[in-house]
């Protein structure tokens, strides 16, 4: 099976390729640094040519209002060169109770980007994922100084990137969802809590103070973005991933 992988050199996508290949199928990845540009559509056509499935990885440069623009684009871009080259199968990676939080524009974006999926041309299925734990530091440096981080009490099921992929993958050669695959990480934390273990590992002596008002998370209104029955559990667990 020949499969696109668009985004094929980021944090998911070359682990998707690995894996795919590690299977034995043709997995393809592409990128800016490949000569595709998904905003244009530059390199597309070439990219989609003789694909049975395409895997559109590609993220928003920014989580601010130029989101829903990219999405749109980016995403009538992928299916119209799909369609053309009659491309079995598109496969796109969301967030887990994303239209469950319409006060982040960049989950409303995301919301957009499956609506636009499913209304093409191309059979679908839509894998939404938890947040990565390779996001935490990131998450923990938007509210820190010197001396603290202020982390909200949010309810959050983070997972590893590498199972992500794994589920990714798992699905892009597989039957057409016509749906959505939730995957999520095997424990519920508090973000506060989260960011406790993640200072304690890391022997970082900053102190977290729990804000319910502070950063992205804070617009999350309680179990919004925990998976719900039914959801792919991941195996990796977060402490374990630490000790990595």
């Amino acid at each position: 099976m020949k499969i696109a992988v668009i985004g094929g050199t980021g944090l998911i996508g070359s682990q998707v390729v690995k894996i795919l290949t590690a299977r034995g199928h043709e997995a393809v990845p592409h990128s800016q640094s490949t000569g595709l540009d998904l905003l244009s559509g530059q390199g597309l056509a070439e990219a989609l040519a003789g694909a049975d499935v395409v895997v559109n990885l590609t993220n928003s440069p920014t989580f601010d209002d130029a989101s829903p623009a990219f999405f749109r684009t980016t995403m009538d871009n992928m299916l119209a060169a799909a369609g053309t080259a009659g491309v079995g199968h598109a496969v796109i990676l969301s967030i887990v109770g994303a239209e469950q939080v319409p006060d982040l524009v960049y989950y409303r974006a995301k919301v957009l980007q499956e609506d636009i999926l499913k209304a093409g041309p191309v059979p679908y299925s839509i894998v939404r994922a938890t947040q990565f734990f390779e996001f935490i530091d990131a998450v923990l440096s938007w509210t820190a100084n010197e001396n603290t981080v202020r982390l909200p009490a949010t309810p959050v099921q983070p997972l590893a990137a590498a199972d992500v992929a794994q589920a990714v993958a798992d699905v892009s050669v597989g039957a057409p969802l016509r749906g959505t695959r939730d995957v999520a990480g095997p424990e519920v934390f508090a973000l506060d809590e989260l960011g406790k273990i993640t200072l304690a590992a890391r022997g970082d002596q900053r102190t977290v103070v729990t804000d319910n008002s502070a950063g992205m998370f804070a617009a999350v209104k309680g179990d919004a973005i925990i998976a719900k029955d039914g959801a792919v559990i991941a195996k990796t667990s977060y402490r374990e991933w630490l000790g990595r």
